[in-house]
């Protein structure tokens, strides 16, 4: 018998389990070089900062969607920073522990008169849903915005609930480099 959650394919549910399906790790989050955390437990909520789609310390890309950034690539982004944010919850509370991914808030670097910022969020959006199942619906906003710190294309925000019980780490989790990395090596 197994204590793991499974489905009725006999996958493995657990959140983990399911980064690692689609051939994801957890990186370590970065240490903060600005006053800020990269994520904060108050009481039953985790809440991260705005996370960049950083893959082993570097932007994959720059600028902004409309003016050499494509939506898509702009969505790929979105999932790298959505795996970002969760290693910073990750840090704070087992991922496992998750009971619902509340809110999920984009910013999307933007060109003047581009409006698909939902449709870049939604690489975000739809990790979570691939992680978390229904416990990954959430509320969202997609925000255009000018610019994001060092030209980053995306940033991502995450504010996910647990249990009462669920206890706090002392020390973050063993990971990969600063920011999202695949167990291949590639880019998610």
């Amino acid at each position: 018998m197994t204590d793991r959650p499974l489905g009725p394919d006999g996958a493995d549910l657990r959140p983990l389990a399911r980064l690692a399906a689609l051939g994801l790790r957890l990186p370590h989050t970065p240490a903060p070089v600005t006053p800020d955390v990269p994520a904060l437990r108050v009481g039953t909520r985790v809440v991260t900062s705005g996370h960049l789609p950083l893959i082993d310390g570097s932007l994959p890309a720059t600028g902004r969607v409309g003016d050499g950034i494509t939506v898509p690539e702009a969505a790929t982004l979105a999932r790298v920073a959505a795996v970002n944010a969760l290693a910073a919850v990750h840090g704070q509370v087992p991922l496992d522990d998750v009971v619902r991914v509340v809110r999920v808030v984009g910013y999307v670097a933007s060109a003047d008169g581009c409006t698909q910022q939902p449709a870049v969020v939604d690489g975000a959006s739809h990790l979570l849903l691939h992680v978390f199942g229904e416990r990954g619906r959430h509320v969202r906003s997609a925000v255009g915005v000018a610019w994001l710190p060092l030209g980053s294309p995306v940033a991502v925000e995450l504010e996910v609930e647990v249990g009462p019980d669920t206890p706090a780490l002392a020390h973050p989790p063993a990971g990969g480099a600063s920011g999202a990395s695949s167990t291949e090596g590639e880019a998610p």
